[in-house]
């Protein structure tokens, strides 16, 4: 693509103060970088997944008002965190991180553990033990 035909187009890039870096052909067919805010069928294809990610974030908040799942489920989805991410940030084995997202086992973690989670979700042992999902 040549550098004067880089598209420009508006796009969550913008909003968020980014752009990407692409390679592009100068006037003298040499490669070099350009930055581009983005182009439509990038900006149709982010928007859809980050439609996806917000279903998936009210899905798991709904989850925890209806006792289903923990606070953590929540605040995994919407740190864009999922089990294998969540356990290597708090150094414990999945199985063990997947049984904490139950609401029974997660009233009973120690704030040691609690505090584990907080510290991975930036937020306070507080908030995560008081989110109802409300």
């Amino acid at each position: 693509m040549k550098k004067q035909d880089l598209p420009q187009d508006e796009s969550n890039l913008k909003s968020a103060n980014m752009t990407e870096v692409l390679y592009v052909t100068d006037e003298n067919d040499n490669y070099t970088t350009a930055n581009s805010v983005g182009w439509e069928a990038k900006k149709l294809a982010l928007n859809e997944s980050l439609d996806l990610i917000n279903e998936r974030i009210q899905e798991a908040r709904q989850n925890v008002a209806d006792h289903i799942a923990s606070p953590i489920i929540y605040f995994m989805e919407l740190n864009k965190m999922d089990l294998g991410v969540l356990s290597s940030y708090v150094g414990m084995w999945q199985w063990r991180v997947k049984r904490h997202a139950k609401p029974k086992v997660f009233k009973t973690l120690s704030e040691s553990v609690l505090k584990k989670y907080a510290d991975a979700f930036g937020i306070s042992v507080d908030e995560l033990k008081n989110f109802d999902g409300k």
